[in-house]
């Protein structure tokens, strides 16, 4: 055993699982407390992910004049970036990852990030359920995701986790609400949560294991998306979602950043996680469902089709992701694509043609995935945005013109699809 896996003993894993976060809670349980009868737990969570999107669009397009925040400015949590987490050269090289490979991340973000979280059970339960009673809406959660990765890495300027900017509003707002969404379960499902087994609802090993599911999580699917990051780069990514990590109270990025010397030693415990559960398939299908109407016609099995090739050789028991979530077999013509891509780097026969196939196919779902996010979730609460450099970047239209264009093929796919989904099922 070496010095890095005496670090992460199991031990240690337990108590992070029975750790939530201790500070924040009392703050918001004081808040709570004060607040007059009848105004729940609930109300409040809907509060407070309103007023986080407010206060993430003031960081994006200062008014001059940003609206009262009553959660945010009674419970007055803002926070300076450690001592450790201000290098500004480190932060603009780990937020060019995403900026160079925004596209593949993107995929990444849909194929293998949110498979990951439905198949770990505790996560799975809070986000079901608390996407249903907040927002009524499930893939809302997903349009808010994307948001959260491009305001914490897809603004190429290393000011957007400084106090106040886009990035730093995001950790700091999810940090409340997560201590919220605590509280909800425990006013609505206290009665049916496993606290022995699964700890306190968002608490810090279900923490880490999110952070690490946005960037070695990531990289992973990457490289079987054909795209290999160096150790630098992937080292400067870890360095910059830990800054972030720790403006979100996770604990073991309190005193200083996730190195690669951790990331091993940390998968292998984070594997056995991951377990079936009802809710977990449930997000999966919405999820599929809503990926797959994205899609051009002849490209509907293309997500789940995607979600099996980058899960197949997964190591720490992240190959059995699929399995746990239920998901539909791939389409024939992708499995015989990833035959051949495989066959073909075995000899390097024909290798660099095929992947460059494969590597076009995860772009343009990357694509149109971002594009109909932005479409479909363009202003209200959940409000998807991204910068005009990266929609230069990743070639995306935004143009009056190009957005009805955009809705009449979603309505054509939608009227020719119909019948076929009546007769076949979800599947």
């Amino acid at each position: 055993m070496n010095d890095h896996d005496e670090r992460w003993p199991e031990e240690r894993f337990r108590q992070l699982r029975h750790q939530a976060d201790p500070d924040i809670d009392k703050v918001v349980a004081e808040y709570l407390a004060a607040q007059p009868d009848g105004k729940s737990a609930l109300d409040l969570v809907k509060a407070v992910v309103a007023e986080l999107g407010e206060a993430k669009r003031e960081a994006r397009e200062p008014s001059g004049e940003p609206p009262a925040y009553e959660i945010f400015d009674a419970l007055d949590f803002a926070k300076e970036l450690p001592e450790w987490g201000d290098d500004r050269e480190l932060l603009a090289r780990g937020q060019a990852v995403f900026a160079d490979y925004g596209l593949y991340q993107s995929a990444a973000l849909f194929f293998a990030c949110l498979p990951m979280a439905y198949a770990e059970t505790s996560s799975a339960r809070v986000l079901a359920g608390v996407s249903n009673l907040a927002t009524h809406h499930m893939t809302r959660r997903v349009a808010e995701t994307g948001q959260m990765l491009v305001d914490v890495m897809g603004l190429k300027s290393t000011d957007s986790l400084q106090p106040g900017r886009p990035g730093h509003t995001t950790a700091i707002g999810l940090r409340i609400l997560h201590s919220f969404v605590r509280a909800l379960v425990d006013e609505r499902y206290a009665d049916r949560w496993d606290a022995e087994r699964h700890g306190p609802p968002v608490n810090q090993e279900l923490l880490l294991a999110t952070l690490f599911d946005f960037s070695v999580v990531t990289w992973e699917a990457m490289e079987t998306m054909g795209v290999t990051l160096s150790e630098e780069e992937r080292a400067a990514n870890l360095y910059t979602w830990s800054v972030f990590g720790h403006l979100m109270g996770i604990e073991v990025c309190r005193d200083g950043p996730l190195t690669l010397d951790d990331v091993e030693p940390i998968s292998a415990r984070l594997g056995r996680l991951l377990e079936p559960s009802d809710e977990g398939v449930r997000l999966m299908a919405v999820l599929l469902q809503e990926m797959e109407a994205f899609m051009p016609l002849g490209w509907r099995k293309m997500p789940r089709s995607l979600v099996h090739w980058i899960f197949q050789d997964a190591a720490h028991g992240a190959d059995r992701v699929p399995e746990l979530l239920d998901v539909p077999p791939p389409a024939w013509w992708f499995t015989a694509l990833f035959r051949l891509a495989r066959e073909a780097n075995r000899g390097r026969l024909l290798a660099r043609p095929v992947d460059s196939v494969v590597r076009w196919l995860v772009r343009k779902s990357g694509r149109h995935i971002v594009v109909a996010l932005i479409d479909r979730h363009s202003g209200g609460q959940a409000a998807f945005r991204i910068p005009p450099e990266l929609a230069r970047s990743w070639r995306i239209r935004r143009s009056g013109a190009a957005v009805k264009t955009r809705a009449i093929r979603r309505t054509v796919r939608r009227t020719l699809r119909a019948p076929a989904q009546g007769r076949k099922g979800p599947h």
